[in-house]
């Protein structure tokens, strides 16, 4: 498995109803086991959250699952993360 940094960060779009439904989506990642770390950023622009998955294509698709993104309120930016 490997390690991919999920960036969400808010657009002029965002919508406080998403929130829950993004959290949700954090909590099953969790019961799966895929979820690390996450959080929101300080400044209030977004957050990020720390999954594991086998590829790119496979952290791809938890991302665009994210009610953040898939109603508009968020863009997503993943990265793989060489933890050390």
């Amino acid at each position: 498995m490997n390690y991919f940094l999920l960036i969400t960060t808010r657009t002029n779009k965002f919508n406080t109803d998403d929130i829950e439904g993004h959290y949700d989506h954090l909590e099953k990642l969790k019961k799966e086991g895929a979820l690390e770390k996450y959080g929101p950023f300080s400044d209030g622009t977004g957050g990020a959250y720390l999954i594991k998955a086998a590829s790119l294509e496979e952290a791809t698709k938890i991302g665009n699952l994210d009610p953040l993104i898939q109603n508009g309120s968020s863009a997503l930016t993943i990265k793989e993360w060489l933890l050390r």
